[in-house]
């Protein structure tokens, strides 16, 4: 029998939204990186810990990227952090006597309260409040395969003909991945799964040795592998190639295409994560809970199932074996198939999952993995794998030219490019094309010349994650995610002015490189030609 490898990818990517003002109230910004400190990094790191303390063997690939690595490291982090922790401790004590003649309820308001003090005490002591330092500490033992990625996550694809952009992106997300982490390892994950053509020779100039792309990208390939996505491949470059499995997401979330609604996470047992008190309390219920503006914002306090009733976690529990069983019976059968076919060969599957779908959208998400982990040690029929273990080969794999496209949209991406968001890429692009300029007209400048254009360089790179664009598409936070997208391009066009009328504020020079600390080392020299 032949090795069946699983390699499991685990995306953390958020936009940069954040309140980093201690003096200020709790804020909306506050509460997108609490709860998924919550509800999926702290719950991942447990589940570490306990696999790690019963010695069952795992393998995961983890994808930080630099807007959320620069959350959670910020120094105002981890004090209003505690703070809404405590903030939502006391209103589950209030909870507890609100509903103290409600036996069912009373069982949940018992169980999210728990969660929260122990998410307290594992962030305090467990942690010491750091959890880049603890993520790294699992790296370090081979636990985990953290792999860099663009530094703002942006759409690679729509910069495929500004060179400097692409390096750039690469440039500062290599440098930022090495500033938390120590070192980049041998791969580069390209935001959304964004392919074109010529990304593997600006990968490969920086030492990068293997990338992950959409299935489509192998199997309409003019000159498509014989092994299909089970096996790696290289490019003319020798970058060495993985292709996601295209039904992972699917079998969590379901088909979003066809509304079905069929995924793992939708089945009736599990949590109801809509419903929260946050939004169902009236406000006097929620007064030692809500900011001054009142705003309306998760509390982690959810009684409901999916299936209209109180939730049951003996039931949750059950139905989590049966899915996680489902799961690494659908992988182990497609890589027994391949087997076959493949005539005796070894070979792999790699499955790319949004982190965000087991946590915050997931209750039991971290559950679930943990029991497919465990299913692959105990029958000992597939192995959890790296990346890394696999590009042994790198110069003897088949080549391939791969197709042009990404896991976002129908493939290609059109929803970051539509008639909600085209606007924004207009702008980018505009403002992008003046930065790699600025960088020719000032191509060796110090001190405070320097400086303005450092930061219109980190402008320049936030404005083009392309989270924002998704934000507006999809309706999530849209007017926050333009205001927020404006204020890059603002700050930029102001850079931009400053060095046209040589003529620096220097007051508001130090506000801004005060304002959010990411990428405080950055040279604008990373958006110069490449000669």
């Amino acid at each position: 029998m032949t090795n069946k490898d699983l390699i499991l990818v685990l995306v953390a990517e958020q936009a940069f939204i954040h309140n980093f003002n201690t003096k200020e109230d709790f804020v909306y910004e506050d509460s997108i990186l609490f709860s998924a400190i919550s509800n999926c990094y702290l719950p991942l790191l447990d589940m570490f810990s306990r696999l790690e303390k019963e010695n069952v063997p795992f393998k995961l690939c983890l994808v930080l990227t630099s807007p959320l690595c620069t959350l959670l490291a910020h120094k105002s982090t981890k004090k209003k952090y505690i703070a809404w922790l405590d903030r939502i401790i006391k209103l589950g004590e209030e909870e507890l006597a609100r509903n103290n003649g409600n036996p069912e309820i009373l069982e949940n308001v018992e169980l999210c309260l728990k969660n929260t003090k122990k998410n307290r005490e594992d962030f305090l002591e467990t942690w010491s409040g750091d959890l880049i330092k603890a993520f790294k500490s699992f790296a370090d033992k081979g636990l985990l395969e953290l792999i860099p990625t663009a530094a703002t996550y942006s759409y690679l694809p729509h910069y495929r003909d500004l060179k400097e952009a692409l390096h750039a992106q690469v440039d500062v997300g290599l440098h930022s991945h090495r500033s938390f982490f120590g070192e980049t390892g041998e791969g580069f994950f390209l935001p959304y799964l964004g392919w074109t053509e010529d990304f593997d020779a600006i990968l490969r100039s920086y030492g990068v040795n293997y990338t992950i792309v959409d299935t489509r990208s192998l199997l309409f390939s003019k000159d498509q592998p014989m092994t299909g996505i089970f096996s790696p491949v290289r490019t003319r470059k020798s970058l060495v190639i993985f292709a996601r499995d295209y039904d992972s997401p699917d079998d969590i979330q379901g088909n979003l295409s066809d509304s079905m609604g069929d995924g793992y996470m939708n089945a009736p047992d599990y949590r109801c994560e809509p419903n929260d008190i946050g939004y169902e309390l009236h406000n006097g219920e929620l007064k030692g809970f809500l900011g001054t503006d009142s705003s309306r914002l998760q509390t982690g306090y959810k009684y409901w199932a999916n299936n209209g009733t109180p939730y049951n976690l003996d039931a949750a529990t059950a139905q989590v074996r049966i899915d996680a069983e489902d799961f690494y019976r659908k992988k182990l059968a497609k890589l027994e198939e391949a087997e076959k076919l493949l005539e005796g060969k070894e070979n792999l599957l790699t499955c790319v999952i949004p982190a965000r779908l087991i946590g915050d959208s997931w209750h039991e998400g971290v559950a679930w993995l943990e029991q497919v982990i465990r299913l692959a040690a105990s029958e000992g029929k597939l192995k959890l794998a790296l990346c890394r273990e696999h590009i042994e080969k790198q110069f003897s794999l088949p080549k391939i030219t791969p197709y042009p496209c990404s896991a976002e949209g129908a493939g290609y991406g059109e929803n970051l490019l539509d008639s909600s968001n085209s606007w924004m890429t207009d702008c980018i692009r505009i403002a992008s094309e003046r930065m790699i300029d600025l960088t020719e007209r000032f191509p060796t400048e110090t001190g405070i010349k320097a400086r303005i254009l450092n930061l219109g360089a980190k402008e320049v790179l936030l404005a083009q994650s392309a989270s924002w664009q998704k934000m507006v598409y999809e309706g999530n936070m849209p007017e926050y995610a333009s205001k927020a997208f404006s204020s890059c391009i603002r700050n930029f066009n102001l850079v931009f002015d400053s060095l046209a009328s040589n003529s620096v504020n220097t007051e508001w020079l130090c506000r801004m490189e005060k304002d959010d600390g990411i990428f405080p080392w950055l040279s604008y020299k990373v958006f110069s030609k490449k000669r």
